[in-house]
């Protein structure tokens, strides 16, 4: 694969220019600077949408395997009760991770000021009063 890859170097055409170097931006031409600060906060709930999001990857084939009929009829029903206090420990640890980042405020958004419009209907404001 390294030979493909030295090979590859020598015979490609290397031309760059202005429009080359430029970042795509959906065939948009970019108007300012990608090098952007972003609130820390879209990383955090990414990163705990990813950390739930898991969960279905480990709950799906727990489903399809402790739902094993005969594995619950040769232990007596003891294989389903173990699955299901695992399942419960399981999403139990979850939940306490939910709880502490919604105790530090990593899910709390600063909302803006809400502004006053100074727009004047012609509509009479007793008109909406019958549909409140």
């Amino acid at each position: 694969m390294l030979v493909t890859l030295v090979f590859g170097q020598f015979l490609r055409p290397v031309r760059p220019n202005e429009e080359k170097n430029t970042t795509y931006e959906s065939g948009e031409a970019p108007f300012k600077s990608a090098w952007n600060v972003f609130n820390i906060r879209f990383y955090i709930i990414a990163l705990a949408f990813l950390l739930f999001e898991t969960e279905l990857v480990f709950l799906f084939p727990w489903a399809t395997v402790f739902a094993n009929k005969e594995l619950i009829e040769s232990t007596n029903g003891l294989w389903g009760k173990f699955a299901l206090v695992e399942v419960f420990i399981f999403i139990g640890l979850l939940v306490v991770g939910l709880c502490y980042i919604w105790k530090k405020g990593m899910l709390d958004w600063d909302k803006p000021d809400q502004k006053a419009s100074d727009f004047k209907s012609q509509i009479p404001t007793e008109a909406y009063k019958k549909y409140q």
